[in-house]
């Protein structure tokens, strides 16, 4: 499912015009990604957990040279299904 589409669904689900149901899933995603950018978790109970790791720093390596290299620590985000969602797709 694209964007588009999921606006598309919203708009009819809720009753909004496709407008409105844009700025809504718009709003919803940056404040999600605003969360996450603070460090803090987003729950969202019965569909899951958002939520930053740290990642060590590790040896990796090129694979068209075979040379070692390191790949730097970072922070990703990170998705945690919860009961319901996996229930459902199951």
């Amino acid at each position: 499912m694209t964007k588009a589409e999921l606006i598309d669904k919203i708009a009819s689900g809720a009753g909004l015009s496709k407008a409105d149901a844009s700025k809504t899933l718009d709003a919803t995603l940056n404040s999600i990604r605003a969360a996450l950018k603070k460090g803090q978790k987003v729950t969202l109970v019965g569909f899951g957990t958002f939520s930053v790791v740290k990642r060590k720093s590790r040896k990796g390596r090129n694979p068209r040279t075979g040379e070692v290299i390191t790949i730097p620590a970072a922070k990703t985000p990170k998705f945690s299904s919860g009961k319901a969602l996996k229930d459902a797709v199951r």
